[in-house]
């Protein structure tokens, strides 16, 4: 037990001294996040593109908005088993993808789309009184 509490002291040191979250980072360099996204910012909304090949029904995957919140969760399964994989550089697997937006958005007005393997999320500014 005691050398798991010196690799955590360990790792609050690296942290420490790299003045941030160093291994967060680290396993972005070696493990890419999914889904992979774009951001569009327009006057009055935000449209987010998510990569999500092999989705049959865009029900398949949970979206949340909180604000200036947008998380992202399910699963990207291309559906090929029982072979060698020779090459595999299509990420799959389970994800959870939070994404901080610039400005807040309506939560009870999302229209989600999908089409090609993207799916199309729009989010309305949320005006304040």
């Amino acid at each position: 037990m005691a050398s798991f509490k010196k690799m955590s002291d360990w790792r609050n040191h690296v942290d420490h001294f790299f003045s941030g979250h160093f291994w967060n980072e680290v396993e972005n360099i070696i493990k890419p996040t999914i889904p992979q996204i774009n951001i569009y910012q327009y006057d009055h909304e935000l449209i987010c593109v998510a990569c999500i090949p092999g989705l049959t029904d865009p029900n398949q995957i949970a979206i949340f908005c909180n604000h200036t919140l947008l998380e992202i969760k399910g699963v990207i399964d291309i559906g090929f088993k029982g072979g060698k994989v020779i090459k595999e550089e299509i990420v799959q697997g389970v994800f959870e993808r939070r994404i901080a937006l610039p400005f807040p958005v309506k939560q009870d007005k999302i229209n989600v789309s999908y089409q090609n393997g993207l799916v199309v999320i729009r989010l309305f500014r949320l005006r304040s009184l």
